[in-house]
């Protein structure tokens, strides 16, 4: 156990020490078996945080980001975290100004992360396979520059179903009612 720990620390300090070094705009640290954003990498990549565009945190063990992950890399244009056990966003999500891409497929988001909707940039949304049932269809059809939001294999009430279509200019995913998501 504590050797699988010690190999999982040490590809998370390689994945952030090739990324200082390059001078890469890309964080990847999917399936590093993180469950939380660990504090240590804030100080490493203090001079380089600005420069960071993308950040991958795919399929780890997330139960939550915080404000200060946000507020760190504020210049962000696209954010993956999909296959972890988020269900809340923090409010300082609003600090990511240049976000144009986030997924969040296969999380545990039962209410819609209506922050988002604050974001001028977002283009796309995945919510894939996630519990939510409303969607703030009239935030959503105000977002300017929004092209895409992914809603399949969610339990989606029947009102978002027949208000959403007219109201939105962008595509709106959906899977038939009562769809369940494929076995992984």
């Amino acid at each position: 156990m504590l050797k699988k720990m010690g190999e999982a620390v040490a590809r998370v300090a390689r994945k952030v020490n090739e990324t200082v070094e390059s001078g890469s705009d890309t964080l990847d640290l999917a399936e590093c078996k993180l469950v939380s954003f660990p504090t240590g990498i804030y100080k490493v990549l203090r001079n380089v945080s600005g420069q960071i565009h993308l950040i991958t945190l795919a399929n780890n063990e997330l139960k939550s980001l915080t404000s200060k992950f946000m507020t760190t890399f504020s210049q962000l244009q696209e954010l993956r975290l999909e296959g972890n056990f988020l269900h809340r966003l923090p409010s300082e999500v609003s600090a990511l100004q240049h976000l144009k891409a986030i997924d969040l497929s296969r999380n545990q988001f039962q209410d819609f992360p209506e922050p988002l909707t604050a974001l001028p940039a977002l283009e796309t949304i995945n919510l894939e396979e996630n519990e939510i049932i409303d969607v703030p269809v009239e935030k959503l059809a105000a977002m300017p520059a929004l092209r895409s939001i992914n809603l399949r294999f969610n339990p989606l009430n029947a009102e978002v179903r027949v208000i959403a279509p007219p109201l939105i200019k962008f595509d709106m995913l959906m899977s038939p009612e009562g769809a369940r998501a494929p076995l992984p």
